[in-house]
């Protein structure tokens, strides 16, 4: 883990440093995942920023490495309040296999998240509500309410991308 940690240190928050290194590294041996998910606990702010940047590519076209750690996600990372890391589990969310109870909580993550200052994290929650929503006609109606809020008071990429997820929730579009 301190190899992954090493890697991850240093700079600000505008450079993603060496974790596209870390990507690779994790791609070509799959053991080392544990310790970059767990990584995103770390007490540095720019390692855990850049851990998990690192999980949500590599999760991207390998979801399956996140079912083990769904408890991990859901009761710990999903409550870093820091904004690039909730940004990826707002992403990570639907990547995972989750029981009916764990929905409800990954709701109630997305819910919290709807809130948060950053127009990322808002505009990535609102794209897995509707990705849930998708999947349970029940949580439609209050998913589409929701995001025609956003689309009328939010930032313009809120507003875009927020058309888009109601076009698909109403059986007009795609989402893409």
């Amino acid at each position: 883990m301190q190899d992954i940690i090493e890697k991850l240190k240093g700079g600000d928050r505008r450079s993603i440093g060496r974790s596209e290194e870390v990507v690779s590294e994790v791609r070509e041996n799959p053991e080392l995942f544990d310790s970059l998910i767990h990584t995103i606990l770390d007490d540095d702010p720019i390692v855990r920023m850049r851990a998990a940047d690192a999980v949500e590519k590599v999760t991207t076209d390998k979801k399956f490495f996140l079912q083990p750690y769904k408890e991990l996600i859901l009761d710990e990372i999903s409550e870093i309040e820091q904004k690039e890391v909730r940004w990826h589990v707002a992403q990570l969310l639907p990547r995972l296999k989750l029981t009916q109870k764990e929905v409800q909580k990954a709701i109630a993550i997305l819910k919290n998240y709807m809130s948060d200052d950053s127009r990322i994290v808002r505009t990535f929650a609102m794209d897995s509500l509707a990705f849930f929503a998708e999947k349970d006609p029940k949580l439609e109606a209050w998913v589409i309410t929701l995001i025609e809020e956003m689309v009328e008071d939010g930032s313009p990429a809120i507003k875009s991308r927020g058309k888009k997820l109601l076009s698909k929730l109403k059986g007009v579009g795609k989402i893409d």
